[in-house]
């Protein structure tokens, strides 16, 4: 069987989306599911900060689409949040810095339900996760995973929210972050009791060369049962 590489995208069923805003903005995004199968769960993915190239695309979230669907039963919505692009489209409205970014959180919510979609988990990463922990604590969510915390624009009001809940919260912060490393996260984070932190040895922000190990632990808190993912596949005649 093929090794699954960097680019490799496994089948699923894709489509293109467009979210609704309560202020009246349409956001682009792409909805992927398991072929022939309902989804076991869904992760709703918040990309990087737009002002610094964070895009639906980014590359993370774009291989959990590539992958996930296929390997561990799971949908993905991927979308731009308001002003930003990639090659899927431009969403309108501008970058309002986690403030009417509140709007974009709660359209994906609603495109969720509206698809009838199973346990919604927020893969936040980067700008994503502060929207995550600022709009992101809603009762049909089940829990959040945080790549790259850099908890810029989150507040400790944000926290105690979600340590309130009692919602599951798992952060991967890498060794080398330029932004929060795992000592300062162990101690931020422990406002929320039930947050997990995972420190990544080696990796940066970005976490080039750690897909594998990114996606692994999304999968081990979002759906046990396909944990750990294979690293090949069986391809369709």
């Amino acid at each position: 069987m093929p090794d699954i590489r960097q680019n490799t995208v496994l089948p699923a069923e894709r489509r293109d989306v467009v979210l609704h805003t309560a202020d009246g903005l349409e956001l682009v995004g792409e909805l992927a599911l398991p072929v022939d199968r309902p989804p076991a769960a869904t992760l709703i993915c918040l990309h990087p900060l737009p002002t610094e190239g964070g895009f639906m695309d980014s590359h993370l979230l774009k291989k959990a689409s590539y992958r996930l669907p296929a390997l561990a039963d799971l949908a993905v919505l991927r979308f731009n949040t308001r002003g930003t692009s990639s090659p899927r489209g431009t969403s309108q409205g501008s970058f309002d810095a986690a403030q009417d970014e509140r709007y974009d959180v709660a359209a994906a919510l609603d495109l969720c339900e509206a698809e009838d979609l199973p346990a919604l988990w927020l893969l936040g990463w980067s700008f994503g996760t502060d929207l995550a922990l600022r709009h992101g604590c809603d009762p049909s969510v089940v829990g959040a995973v945080l790549i790259s915390p850099p908890l810029r624009f989150s507040t400790p009001e944000d926290l105690a929210v979600w340590a309130r809940s009692g919602k599951p919260v798992t952060a991967l912060v890498p060794e080398h972050d330029d932004f929060l490393r795992p000592a300062e996260a162990r101690e931020r984070f422990a406002a929320v009791p039930q947050a997990e932190v995972v420190a990544v040895e080696g990796a940066k922000h970005l976490f080039v060369g750690f897909t594998e190990r990114v996606l692994d632990e999304v999968v081990r808190r979002v759906h046990p049962a396909a944990h750990p993912l294979p690293r090949t596949y069986e391809e369709t005649p």
